[in-house]
């Protein structure tokens, strides 16, 4: 049983799963699914990017739901550019947004900058009336450097907001144990994270510079409901976060997004026929949002 299931106060063997969507407020049709997933699918939580596009079209279409801030200093996408909401000229690249990969980010980046802009976009959020319940870090870009992840860390402290930590593999690459960092200083996270169906560059494919070019091909529809069907029956005890990244098929969504089917068939695991709601069930998995572990991290 790990301490954290018992802390929430589940039994022993039971699996705890925590649905999250990522990268809310980078395109429209993402704000569309991502509240569908919320309020009418299986979706747990999600995860609002302050700096994207569409993040304000996002306030305006919030009800309250389990919504965390993923802090955002870079922009992957080739076409589809952001950049900081403060003055942090060493967090532009030459196109003057974000740089695309987090090895560029850790390069230049400016320290103080970069803590003046993640906790402006945490305010920001709270301003537009957001109840954040969590902090997540965009292509795990200020979780994988020791000096990045003290102000990833320094804020969850401040503001008492549990963090969606990288995987332990991912860990491991960083060459520094930020799992148990954050454990020594009362902030709560998931015992694992998944990433799957359309969520393209993992904290291993950032820690090697890679960008979103869509040159990998799409997995079928069959492919992703089959490989997450397998990943919830086989899910160990405790508490587990699988990320996905759901969006309606739009022009706008195929113009910007090159992994644009992967997103389109996340949307239908989360929403519509493929129903990852039969295979939660299926497997006796019990599902959960940040919110209670930030009520566990504040109560202590």
């Amino acid at each position: 049983m790990t301490e954290l299931l018992e802390r929430l106060g589940y039994d022993p063997g039971d699996r705890v799963l925590v649905l999250s969507c990522a990268e809310l407020g980078v395109f429209h049709a993402g704000n569309v699914a991502i509240y569908e997933a919320l309020r009418d699918g299986t979706a747990t939580t999600a995860t609002l990017m302050v700096p994207a596009p569409w993040a304000r079209g996002a306030a305006s279409q919030y009800r309250g739901e389990d919504v965390g801030v993923g802090l955002t200093l870079n922009a992957e996408h080739d076409l589809y550019r952001w950049g900081p909401i403060t003055h942090a000229p060493s967090l532009l690249d030459g196109d003057g947004g974000f740089p695309r990969t987090a090895a560029d980010l850790w390069d230049h980046a400016d320290l103080d900058e970069v803590y003046r802009e993640c906790r402006a976009q945490l305010e920001r959020a709270i301003y537009w009336g957001f109840d954040v319940s969590h902090l997540d870090a965009h292509l795990d870009a200020v979780a994988l450097k020791p000096e990045f992840f003290d102000v990833f860390l320094e804020l969850a402290e401040e503001f008492r907001l549990p963090l969606r930590l990288p995987d332990t593999n991912a860990q491991h690459l960083a060459g520094f144990p930020l799992r148990s960092l954050a454990a020594e200083r009362g902030v709560v996270s998931p015992d694992r994270v998944v990433l799957t169906g359309a969520f393209g560059p993992t904290a291993t494919r950032a820690l090697a510079g890679a960008t979103v070019s869509g040159s990998e091909g799409p997995e079928t529809d069959s492919n992703i409901e089959a490989r997450v069907a397998e990943l919830v029956a086989g899910l160990e005890p405790g508490v587990t976060e699988v990320c996905l990244r759901p969006a309606l098929d739009t022009p706008e969504l195929r113009a910007a997004a090159p992994d644009w089917r992967e997103r389109t068939a996340d949307r239908r695991l989360l929403v519509g026929e493929a129903d990852l709601a039969k295979s939660v069930g299926a497997a006796g998995v019990k599902l959960l949002g940040y919110r209670a572990l930030r009520e566990l991290m504040r109560n202590g």
